[in-house]
């Protein structure tokens, strides 16, 4: 008997999946998107990749690399303004993200590390301070490894040299779940995603379609390539290679890099420390002004 139920609802939910509408959340009240940044479009090879600029153009410039839920226009639109003061921001959207190219094949983030660099380089843009947020992070080490003086200093948010410490044979089939279920409801990732930021207070309710189109603009599978990517990711018998100033940001609630993880990787590399008390790993998005100071503090001294 139960075993009939339950295959009756997954028979009813593959059949909504399949012929039924793209269910959207309902958005109250007027609904506004947050300030713009602009942005332009840089050719690396044959692959484009959109950055966003603000502030000063004649400002010592400051990279800013985002995660992998958000674009870089999503994760940095807080935290960039107060920065660009006294610098020129540069937020790139990395490959599969955002307005840049999205490309079909597997990818490590060593790979996300090289496009990074051609971005950089064909801005005049090298030698400066870069700050990697979550999967940024990750794309940072690998910068700052492979492509020595592209930065002069780092700074590591939300982050580590080995984010995932489950053992694989748990994690993989995991992801291949998730993905496998968002072929069959691209948008179920979406909706949970928007419910627990709108819910939480992340975003305000006026932002909330803003949001859902953000979290919308994907390709499934090049999203799950992005997590393969940082399962795969591990630097830690390479990080003590760095030879530059590095700070670690580190919310002490934060729920996917566990904060102990974090604290290991600043070790290794002797890395000024601040931590976020209270906050998750969205971090960037609830205390925009206290990672906003410890990066302007760092980049500044």
């Amino acid at each position: 008997m139960k075993r009939g139920l339950f295959g009756s609802a997954i028979g009813g939910w593959l059949a909504w999946r399949l012929v039924g509408p793209e269910v959207s959340p309902r958005f109250e009240g007027i609904q506004r998107r947050p300030a713009d940044i602009p942005g332009r479009t840089v050719t690396v090879g044959r692959r484009e990749f959109f950055v966003r600029e603000l502030g000063d153009p004649d400002a010592p410039p400051l990279v800013l690399l985002h995660g992998w839920l958000y674009d870089g226009f999503a994760t940095w639109h807080r935290v960039a303004p107060d920065l660009a003061a006294t610098h020129r921001i540069l937020i790139p959207d990395l490959r599969n993200h955002g307005k840049s190219d999205r490309i079909r094949a597997r990818f490590d983030i060593k790979e996300m590390a090289d496009e990074i660099a051609g971005v950089l380089d064909k801005l005049n843009a090298t030698g400066v301070p870069v700050v990697g947020y979550s999967m940024g992070g990750m794309v940072t080490q690998e910068l700052a490894l492979r492509h020595p003086g592209i930065a002069s200093r780092v700074v590591l948010a939300a982050t580590a040299a080995a984010p995932v410490q489950r053992p694989r044979w748990l994690t993989t089939p995991a992801m291949i779940g998730g993905r496998a279920v968002s072929r069959i409801d691209p948008s179920l990732l979406s909706r949970l995603a928007h419910r627990y930021l709108m819910m939480t207070g992340v975003f305000p309710p006026e932002n909330g379609e803003w949001l859902w189109q953000i979290l919308m603009d994907r390709d499934t599978d090049l999203y799950y390539e992005g997590g393969f990517a940082i399962i795969r990711f591990d630097a830690t018998d390479r990080l003590h290679r760095l030879d530059l100033p590095v700070m670690s940001v580190i919310p002490t609630r934060d729920q996917l890099i566990p904060p102990d993880h974090q604290r290991a990787t600043a070790q290794i590399v002797g890395a000024d420390v601040v931590e976020i008390e209270g906050a998750r790993h969205e971090a960037v998005l609830t205390h925009p002004g206290e990672i906003a100071k410890a990066i302007s503090d760092f980049v500044s001294t």
